[in-house]
């Protein structure tokens, strides 16, 4: 991944902050005063450290975080014990060959502190200006937090400095999930695809369905927390059928309730019998569901350590304005709860776990019925099990129908370039094209595609975003530029990436589905 001057690295990081400066003072996220359940009124706070390098490591910009730990030395590694000293080497070798290196920990030695201090850091090469990209990095720019909150920095405010790289650091974690989400998906439909023509794997489909339904809803959870930290709101919701959620939550649970159970002796048995009749669809966002589904199996499961039944059950409901609405049961044989559990079940933090909970599951879960319309409330006795009731609204509303119908358009054979730097992605995603009998032509950079573009013919690139040597934005300005007709596609992990304008068709996140790339591509090829 290209990182931006340094510059303009604190800009960035003060935008990627999921806190708005309307924040509460005093707010100190996971940082409670047992006695009042309530935030410390004044936050305790690490600062934000940052310097810059030659590529030999010698400093020669430091702010005054930075001094304050280190001293005003230019060669300030000698706090560091022989070990650290070596991995620091390391560190300022890579970022020299123009990679970024994150998340690494040293202990530094201080005088201002009595225990050699933790710190988290992170290089990142700096190009200089108007410098190719195959060029050495001008310097490195380093940036790092104390992985502690002594007294004496209470009084820095700094909050939104460390808020702002939290959220810089779960983005770019995001991005790489979803490129191994890519991967895992690609190879889930090459297996679909080779199950339909093999013999002898007859019951292979019934995994890879649940597997599937997993990994895209892995993808579904990224993208919360992506939305989450850029503060945006929630996609519309869409018709669901209620029986489905179910059985895609007994299946994909089922490695809990069946596997592991009988491995130590134990039978759960899992009983849902759908509707005989169709039932009206609900609105709302089948990822979120299902994972309120999961988290309250789960939960049943743990409470029937010698066994038992998880009944789920869907019947109609009427809510309390008249309006038409389904109720679904999840009740389990369970240990139950007691009066006083059942009235704190759904706080924040509270969990009858013990150092297995955080507490979170039942809270996360109210507040998602709440989004979709609906509610959720229990009934348990002790010693008797557990039922928990959800009410979802119904709608009328029903699924766009596909515009093309069952007649699709006649497929374009055509050649395609794609082009992504990381080879498991980049693999997967040229076998799952060829299946689909495209002729494809692997690049594994920006400068790479270009010299290629420049000896064949292309019918279509797709490039991914987040490349070392060249942005997919930047090698689609210049394919554009020099093949004004070549249709381009955008592929990215990262979510702050914009949309298609002059340069791009098609911006399309990962990870997807082949068909749904294919569609898009056939459709492009068509226009053209």
């Amino acid at each position: 991944m290209r990182m931006p001057s340094p510059f303009t690295i604190s800009r960035i990081l003060v935008q990627a902050s999921p806190f708005s400066e309307a924040a509460p003072p005093g707010y100190s996220p996971n940082v409670v005063d047992p006695r009042t359940d309530r935030a410390p009124e004044v936050p305790v706070e690490a600062p934000l450290l940052y310097a810059t390098t030659r590529p030999d490591g010698h400093v020669y910009y430091r702010n005054e975080a930075w001094a304050a730990l280190f001293g005003p030395s230019p060669t300030p590694w000698t706090c560091l014990d022989p070990e650290d000293q070596r991995l620091m080497a390391a560190c300022l070798r890579e970022a020299s060959a123009g990679k970024m290196v994150s998340h690494q920990i040293l202990r530094v030695a201080s005088p201002q502190h009595d225990e050699p201090v933790p710190l988290l850091l992170h290089a990142f090469p700096m190009p200089a200006p108007d410098a190719p990209p195959e060029a050495a990095p001008a310097g490195i720019a380093l940036m790092g937090e104390v992985l502690a909150e002594p007294a004496s920095w209470v009084a820095q405010q700094t909050r939104r400095e460390r808020l702002a790289l939290l959220g810089h650091m779960t983005m770019g974690i995001a991005h790489d999930f979803n490129n191994l989400l890519s991967a895992i998906l690609g190879h889930i439909e090459l297996m679909e695809n080779h199950v339909q023509g093999a013999r002898g794997t007859t019951g292979l489909d019934e995994h890879l369905r649940p597997l599937k339904q997993a990994t895209l809803d892995g993808a579904g959870i990224v993208r919360k927390l992506q939305r989450y930290i850029r503060n945006e709101k929630q996609v519309d919701h869409t018709p669901l059928q209620l029986d489905q959620l179910v059985q895609d939550t007994i299946a994909l649970t089922r490695p809990y309730w069946y596997n592991d159970p009988r491995r130590h002796g134990i039978a759960i048995e899992v009983q849902f019998e759908p509707p005989s009749h169709a039932l009206p669809a609900i609105l709302g966002n089948a990822t979120e569901l299902r994972e309120v589904l999961v988290n309250l199996t789960l939960n049943a499961i743990q409470a029937m350590p010698e066994g038992g039944t998880l009944t789920y059950s869907v019947a109609s409901h009427r809510a309390e304005a008249g309006q038409s609405a389904l109720c679904l049961s999840v009740q389990d044989t369970g240990i139950g709860m007691t009066p006083e559990v059942q009235r704190r079940l759904f706080d924040p933090l509270f969990t009858t776990k013990g150092e297995s909970g955080n507490g979170m599951g039942l809270s996360v879960s109210k507040g998602i019925l709440r989004e979709h319309g609906g509610a959720i409330t229990v009934e348990s006795i002790p010693g008797h099990g557990t039922t928990f009731h959800l009410i979802f609204p119904t709608t009328t509303v029903q699924h766009e129908a596909d515009p093309q119908g069952e007649a699709d358009l006649d497929r374009r054979p055509a050649h395609l370039l794609v082009v992504d730097d990381e080879d498991k992605v980049r693999s997967v995603l040229t076998k799952l094209l060829h299946l689909k009998g495209y002729d494809v032509t692997p690049a594994a950079s920006g400068p790479e595609a270009q010299a290629l573009a420049a000896q064949q013919s292309f019918d279509l690139v797709i490039t991914d975003h987040a490349m070392p040597e060249m942005e997919g934005r930047v090698l689609a300005r210049y394919l554009r530029s020099t093949y004004p007709s070549l249709p381009i596609v955008l592929l990215t992990g990262d979510t702050d990436v914009g949309t298609k304008d002059d340069t791009l068709d098609l911006v399309l996140a990962k990870p997807f589905k082949i068909d749904d790339l294919d569609d898009a591509l056939q459709q492009l090829l068509q226009d053209r």
